[in-house]
């Protein structure tokens, strides 16, 4: 063949080569057609059919707002229906749905339950379905699929009791064993609280007096003592003055009594020494008066002590004027009694002896009271140098028992709580599934879809009738045109012998295509009643 020709692009067929194409090859394309969407469209029917029976099962939340009662369950709702399925698929479960309905009987001649219970979880599916928000799990549907419309339906309504009913013992269990638990957990802090209850009692008991609360309450204490410690010392020094003041006294009355007797009696003996003691008396008087009412027992006592001293210096004085008037040989000069109209006085000398028995007692019980006194003192000074200590080891104590109360009301308050989260479970007022829509009796097979297969075995045909015809076209090496002719040879055709046909080949011909068009029509009602027939029926 010549360069130029060879290297001549070549031209694409025009409709004219198809539609020569088509009626050269209709038979290598009608019968594969036909055959292949025949083979595909039995396929489609010979399958069982599979029907699938659904239910819709809402998320109800609680009746009782969380504001009131807060729930003691766990309130991630995907994992506990992952929970809750795997106790609902387990082995155990699905063995007795399938002996109480007599499911996969042909399957269980021949197959090991472990086979039979693969078999219905992959016939189970769990649809969750979830809000457009946050995503949250807010229903969820139930399908089981089976030969058996009426089987499917009972299996699906099985199933969902179950969901139900493992939902409510699931959160009544865990809501029980919460508060349960709780409950120990309480006991071991009230335990632990009557421990710390009773040591820090212990510790207060033992040491009492010391304790940093008691601070105060022993500094005015030992103020107090400390005060009443000073004015016993002032006492006691006043005492010793009149002590001294009466052993003169007594001393200058023994003095008198021997100067009567030896007829010297023109001295007024003792009278200063009351005048000195009067003096000191009022002064002293004058200086508590300024810082005590009359009430006090100083100042009362003092005004009495005063009273005696002058009506001690009047007796006196009346005695020494009687003794100094007295005639001689007159039994004046007896110390004990003076006789008077009204009876019998005592003597000043016995009651200045009287008073002085009485100030040492005073003396005595002074000294006494001081020296408890000082006792109580250093006793509460030391409870004062111990009181740091003591604070600490109470802190110590006293942290440990806040610890232990703040535990136990915490956990009272939380198992008071839990207590009404589970009577809300067992009352059914938490969050409970509800069926929305009940499973329902499918009146057409879920699988398989025969409409689908339908429309492929249409494309099947097809695809295998065009392979077909282009594949005997591709084989074929005759030349069917003038085109094709001039193509193949190097010279131009100079002149062409149509076709010779007798009329015997003409009549051949016409049976030929009537036969081809009848078999084109045929099929083609053919594919279309079975589409038809399939959507109507599917």
């Amino acid at each position: 063949m010549p360069e130029e020709f060879e290297g001549a692009p070549a031209e694409r067929p025009d409709f004219k080569e198809y539609w020569a194409l088509a009626r050269r090859r209709y038979w290598y394309f009608i019968i594969p057609f036909f055959l292949g969407w025949a083979v595909v469209f039995a396929i489609g029917w010979l399958l069982p059919a599979v029907y699938r029976s659904g239910t819709l099962i809402l998320v109800e939340q609680p009746a009782v707002p969380q504001q009131y009662v807060l729930p003691n369950v766990s309130s991630n709702l995907q994992d506990r229906l992952d929970s809750i399925t795997q106790q609902i698929l387990s082995r155990t479960r699905l063995l007795r749905i399938v002996d109480k309905l007599n499911l996969y009987a042909e399957q269980r001649a021949r197959n090991s339950p472990d086979e039979i219970v693969d078999r219905m979880r992959k016939d189970i599916e769990i649809e969750l379905v979830r809000s457009t928000g946050d995503r949250q799990v807010t229903a969820f549907n139930v399908y089981y699929s089976s030969p058996d419309p009426r089987l499917a339906q009972q299996v699906t309504s099985e199933l969902t009791s179950l969901f139900i009913s493992e939902n409510l013992e699931a959160r009544q269990q865990q809501s029980e064993n919460t508060t349960q638990f709780l409950q120990s957990q309480l006991e071991d802090a009230r335990r632990s609280l009557a421990e710390q209850e009773q040591r820090l009692r212990k510790y207060k008991d033992q040491y009492l007096g010391e304790l940093p609360g008691q601070l105060q309450s022993n500094i005015q204490i030992l103020s107090g003592m400390q005060t009443q410690l000073q004015q016993e010392d002032d006492a006691l020094g006043r005492a010793k003055q009149q002590n001294a003041y009466l052993e003169s006294l007594l001393s200058q009355y023994r003095s008198l009594e021997g100067s009567t007797s030896a007829g010297t009696t023109n001295v007024p003996v003792g009278l200063p020494a009351i005048d000195q003691e009067l003096e000191r008396l009022r002064a002293q008087l004058a200086d508590l008066s300024s810082h005590y009412t009359d009430r006090h027992p100083d100042v009362r006592k003092l005004k009495e002590q005063i009273a005696k001293t002058e009506r001690m210096k009047e007796r006196l004085t009346t005695e020494l004027q009687a003794k100094a008037v007295a005639p001689a040989g007159t039994d004046a000069n007896k110390p004990e009694l003076a006789g008077s109209g009204d009876g019998k006085v005592i003597s000043p000398a016995v009651e200045v002896r009287s008073q002085l028995k009485a100030n040492q007692i005073e003396i005595a019980n002074r000294q006494q009271s001081i020296k408890e006194l000082e006792a109580k003192i250093a006793d509460y000074q030391a409870r004062l140098n111990r009181t740091p200590v003591r604070e600490q080891q109470l802190a110590d104590l006293t942290r440990d028992y806040d610890q232990s109360r703040t535990n136990y009301e915490s956990l009272l308050a939380k198992k008071n709580q839990s207590e009404l989260a589970t009577n809300l479970e067992k009352r059914q007022q938490g969050e409970t599934f509800r069926i929305i829509d009940p499973p329902s009796l499918p009146s057409k097979p879920y699988k398989p879809n025969r409409l689908v297969l339908a429309l492929g075995a249409v494309f099947a045909g097809l695809v295998l009738g065009i392979a077909s015809a282009a594949g005997t076209e591709f084989l074929d090496d005759r030349v069917h045109n003038e085109d094709a002719l001039r193509r193949l040879l190097p010279t131009e055709v100079i002149a062409e012998i149509p076709p010779v046909l007798s009329g015997e080949d003409e009549h051949a011909n016409r049976r030929m295509a009537w036969a081809a068009a009848l078999s084109a029509g045929l099929s083609l009602m053919a594919v279309l009643a079975g589409t038809a027939f399939t959507f109507l029926k599917g």
